[in-house]
């Protein structure tokens, strides 16, 4: 059956697409820092913010000379913002080995670093349902209410137009995506804006969910939210009152696996089945994450090898 027979239009403009919202409470809204109080800060615990001279060299590498020829003038020793980035990420690198990294700002007392530290902690960073970037470090600076999430830079490009992925590698992929929100849920910690856009990946085959801005530790006696507009929207957030938050996730698994299914070439029946059920208007009709993987494990497994090796069809 063709998806198109049945699913929701998933274009970029549809109703279900929304630009990522996030919590305009005390604690919980986007910080904006004046990082150049922060730079020295950052580099004693061992981290170089980006610097003009940076991203020059950064250009001229990748063979765009243009573009560093647009910083000349400037102080090479600046601070060098990524225009592409929201006010609250900036680009750097670990000074021991010279990897990349990113490094968020959040306030001190955010359910997003609440989340992350829970999440990065050593017992749980060692799970391997666990599919969260590497954090380096989590700088606080308590005068100010202010903490930074050092992380590994991974690219929101996920997938290369001269790399062919195969079946068999996009499965595995998504698999990471459903084993992650289920060891999320697990731990009663619902991520809420679950989709593509705030999907990265380290290109040796690990996928991770990103921006906790909306998650929630959600209340085991009594697990609602309020209705908090995310990237891919379910249908009970058009009515004023209390959600599911597990299944908020649930509904949104299922549009990521729809638009990595047009994104990366796959049109698989098997697959679109699992997803139909995750998409019903009744939240109370979508099956738990647990039961979508075990459905999942269960249709992967029933592949032959020469399936798995099957490349992108775009259809």
């Amino acid at each position: 059956m063709s998806p198109s027979a049945w699913i929701p239009d998933i274009s970029c403009s549809s109703p279900l697409s929304s630009e990522s919202s996030f919590d305009e409470d005390e604690v919980n809204y986007r910080m904006k820092p004046y990082w150049p109080k922060y730079r020295i800060i950052i580099k004693n615990l061992g981290f170089r913010l980006e610097t003009v001279r940076d991203v020059k060299a950064y250009y001229k590498l990748i063979g765009m000379p243009e573009q560093a020829e647009q910083l000349k003038g400037l102080v090479e020793d600046a601070l060098c913002p990524d225009a592409g980035l929201p006010d609250n990420l900036f680009r750097g690198t670990r000074i021991a080995d010279g990897s990349k990294i990113m490094v968020k700002a959040v306030h001190r007392r955010s359910r997003e670093l609440e989340i992350i530290r829970f999440l990065s902690s050593p017992a749980m960073r060692r799970h391997p349902m666990n599919h969260c970037i590497p954090v380096h470090d989590l700088i606080e600076v308590a005068e100010d209410n202010i903490a930074f999430i050092v992380m590994e830079q991974w690219s929101s490009q996920l997938i290369i137009n001269d790399a062919p992925c195969c079946l068999r590698l996009f499965l595995a992929a998504i698999r990471s995506c459903v084993e992650h929100c289920l060891f999320m849920h697990r731990h009663h910690i619902a991520h809420l804006d679950i989709s593509l856009r705030n999907l990265l990946t380290d290109y040796k085959g690990h996928y991770a969910y990103i921006d906790f801005e909306l998650s929630r530790r959600v209340d085991i006696s009594d697990p609602r939210v309020f209705g908090r507009r995310g990237t891919e929207v379910p249908p009970e957030y058009g009515h004023d009152t209390f959600c599911d938050p597990y299944k908020v996730d649930v509904w949104a698994l299922g549009i990521l696996i729809l638009r990595a299914c047009k994104l990366a070439g796959f049109c698989i029946p098997e697959l679109i089945e699992i997803v139909k059920p995750m998409l019903h208007e009744d939240p109370a009709q979508r099956p738990s994450i647990e039961t979508v993987l075990h459905t999942y494990n269960l249709m992967t497994s029933s592949l032959s090898p020469e399936r798995l090796l099957m490349l992108p069809d775009f259809c």
